[in-house]
């Protein structure tokens, strides 16, 4: 009998155990997972060949936010007829562009990449743009932000990219958005971004109020 006790307790135990650890684990966020499943990246886009993205470098300022997607909306707002949220569904569901451009960076790397979004001019088109409106401010999930002229956004048909050299873009490289702010330094090109606003105002952001230049062309200085 004393056996058969000590055999009862150790299995109750050992269930107890189990158990305790079924409800204080946390479940892991599934919500996303199939957005970056089953995708070959491209090595090589309209004979160019492309850097491939473990050998590209990034930089941040506070580390990879955490983005839910089911969650997510980009807000657009400010200066506009019609402020609106999208879904990332909603944004893929556009037409998109792809374009093969060069990240530079003011560190003095640069890489290629073919990368793949909606053009703003579409989203602008659904929210409208008032007359006055002069440039654009974006912020990102990580308190980052950086404006760009509203004439240069859409002269140069700018994009927002959700992919890169033709897979989702990685957590740590601006998933779900990043402008792909061609000819403009790598501040330029914001990460994780969450919200644009039209403001007819001049506006430094976070690099340009520590000396950085607001225009930030490739061709001329970063201070």
């Amino acid at each position: 009998m004393e056996i058969l006790k000590i055999i009862y307790a150790i299995v109750c135990v050992v269930f107890l155990i189990l158990v305790s650890g079924c409800l204080s684990s946390t479940p892991s966020d599934t919500s996303d997972t199939e957005i970056f499943r089953n995708q070959t990246e491209a090595k090589n886009y309209q004979g160019i060949d492309l850097t491939p993205i473990d050998q590209q470098q990034t930089r941040d300022i506070k580390g990879t936010p955490n983005i839910n997607i089911e969650s997510y909306k980009l807000q657009i707002n400010g200066m506009v007829e019609n402020p609106e949220n999208f879904t990332y569904e909603q944004i893929k569901s556009y037409s998109n562009v792809s374009k093969v451009i060069d990240l530079n960076c003011v560190e003095g790397w640069s890489f290629t990449a073919k990368w793949t979004g909606v053009p703003l001019k579409t989203l602008f088109n659904k929210t409208g743009v008032k007359e006055n409106a002069t440039n654009v401010i974006f912020y990102s999930a990580d308190g980052y932000s950086t404006s760009l002229k509203l004439d240069y956004l859409i002269d140069n048909n700018i994009i927002l990219a959700y992919k890169i050299n033709d897979v989702t873009l990685p957590r740590d490289r601006g998933f779900p958005l990043q402008l792909v702010a061609e000819s403009k330094y790598g501040y330029k090109w914001v990460k994780w971004i969450t919200e644009i606003e039209f403001t007819n105002q001049s506006y430094e952001g976070y690099w340009e109020k520590r000396g950085y230049s607001n225009s930030a062309n490739i061709s001329g200085t970063s201070f």
